[in-house]
């Protein structure tokens, strides 16, 4: 298990040099799709992440899977990197470097990242919704959603954007009421 410290002493360096390569070959916004695109791999492949993370599969077997899995779709510079990962033996750092990355992204395009959590999925109207709702709240450009389903709030929404959290969920409500009825 490795340690958040640890992960962020080794993920902000890789992610700052990913970055300067990014600006200077020109390619901020191809690289950016990329690491979302990997993140998004990821994210739904176990068996890609015990691979990658596992000892026991060599450099070798870790790099043709990679090839694999993500090689026709990246541009060379972020397949090169992931690769260098591997080589370093710090790919088991990579969701950490990408997610450091995307500060970084978003840093530079002054945008924010707003998590939100609804109890059914957003139509595209809510969303834009959304955006609105948090460019008024922030200085920010432009706005990232994250967006998660969780029944249990039985309807409304949370917005999250840094420490700022924006509870509008039927679950808190009926807290409150029950709260206000108890006292």
């Amino acid at each position: 298990m490795k340690s958040s410290l640890v992960s962020a002493e080794i993920a902000e360096p890789y992610a700052q040099a990913l970055m300067s390569l990014a600006q200077s070959s020109n390619q901020v916004d191809r690289i950016g799709d990329d690491v979302s695109s990997v993140l998004s791999v990821l994210s739904e492949s176990q068996d890609l992440r015990t691979c990658l993370s596992s000892p026991l599969f060599e450099a070798d077997v870790k790099k043709r899977v990679i090839r694999q899995v993500m090689g026709d779709q990246l541009h060379a510079y972020t397949l090169n990197f992931i690769l260098l990962l591997v080589d370093r033996g710090r790919i088991v750092f990579v969701e950490d470097i990408f997610r450091q990355f995307q500060v970084l992204l978003r840093q530079l395009r002054k945008a924010v990242l707003a998590e939100v959590t609804s109890a059914v999925a957003l139509n595209e109207e809510q969303q834009n919704g959304i955006r609105q709702k948090v460019l008024s709240m922030t200085q920010a450009e432009q706005v990232e959603l994250e967006l998660t389903v969780d029944p249990d709030l039985m309807g409304g929404v949370i917005i999250k954007v840094g420490s700022q959290v924006v509870d509008a969920s039927l679950r808190t409500q009926l807290r409150r009421i029950g709260m206000k009825l108890g006292a």
